[in-house]
């Protein structure tokens, strides 16, 4: 209530730059595609896996009211290749869209993975799909080189009054023919000890897609939301050797202004002596392929 009614909400756009694109529909090497906000297409190794999609209008339990989207997803849903395994790292409106996975598996019947109790968010609010869940560090098996095991976060998990960090909330690391592939989902810095981790238990990753926004103000969202100068900190911490910055500029969802984050994430590359390519913000349609 503080930070709702004490603060000043940045006005964003209407409407805010983007392209849609066509996707491949398979791929022997790496790519990924920025759909918008924290929602990612990872195609790896001839395996197609969206990351927390999201298509609907707004991040909200309701279509006419909550954050509206200011960006068109980068990829039509309709352009879409042919979805394997949905990776879901929390149930927060912004990244378990229930309007989103019925259309999913109406389309594509894909595998859902998503960390313990959101099989229940998901049996209840979108219909008795058939969701594999994990613990942290746990892996899972998604096909014959690629796994995906369930790391830490620094967040917290709700839909509604009732139910706050009843179900899991959490990160993931793919084993890939091509090197890991780190997802932080939703996470603060704390210690950094859980992004150290992700180095020390399965090696520097090829990229990490590390979150830059919704992290004002500080005083409210530190504990949940880093900000961009600390996720160059994660980037260093798991050793990556690339980063592709998500959670911005698709919702407004806190203080900052909407281009804040990647202003910021420039000027805290340039503090640490990285070129802008180490540490990428992506915005909808942006493809980044593995070299």
């Amino acid at each position: 209530m503080r930070w709702r009614w004490g603060g000043t909400r940045p006005i964003w756009p209407e409407a805010a730059p983007g392209r849609q694109v066509r996707p491949r529909e398979r791929v022997d090497g790496l790519a990924i595609t920025m759909i918008g906000h924290a929602s990612v297409l990872i195609q790896v190794a001839g395996l197609n896996l969206l990351v927390d999609p999201v298509w609907s209008e707004r991040a909200s339990p309701f279509q006419w009211i909550g954050p509206r989207r200011v960006n068109r997803p980068g990829v039509a849903f309709d352009d879409l290749p042919p979805i394997d395994v949905v990776l879901l790292t929390h149930n927060h409106y912004d990244h378990l869209d229930v309007g989103t996975l019925r259309r999913l598996w109406a389309a594509h019947r894909p595998r859902i993975l998503a960390p313990l109790g959101n099989d229940r968010v998901v049996a209840r609010e979108v219909g008795p799909l058939p969701v594999e869940t994990g613990d942290w560090g746990q892996t899972i098996a998604l096909g014959p080189a690629i796994t995906a095991c369930f790391h830490p976060a620094y967040h917290w998990s709700a839909r509604r009054l009732g139910d706050r960090r009843m179900a899991l909330w959490c990160g993931f690391v793919l084993r890939t023919p091509h090197g890991p592939v780190y997802i932080a989902g939703d996470t603060g810095y704390g210690d950094g000890a859980i992004f150290r981790d992700v180095r020390r238990h399965h090696g520097a990753p090829t990229v990490a897609i590390l979150p830059i926004g919704a992290y004002a103000p500080r005083w409210f969202m530190k504990q949940q939301h880093c900000d961009p100068a600390e996720a160059v900190r994660i980037l260093a911490d798991c050793g990556a050797r690339q980063g592709l910055a998500v959670h911005w500029g698709t919702f407004p969802l806190s203080d900052e202004e909407r281009l804040a984050p990647p202003e910021e994430l420039a000027q805290a590359l340039a503090r640490e002596g990285l070129g802008p390519d180490r540490f990428k913000a992506l915005e909808p349609g942006d493809v980044w392929t593995a070299p």
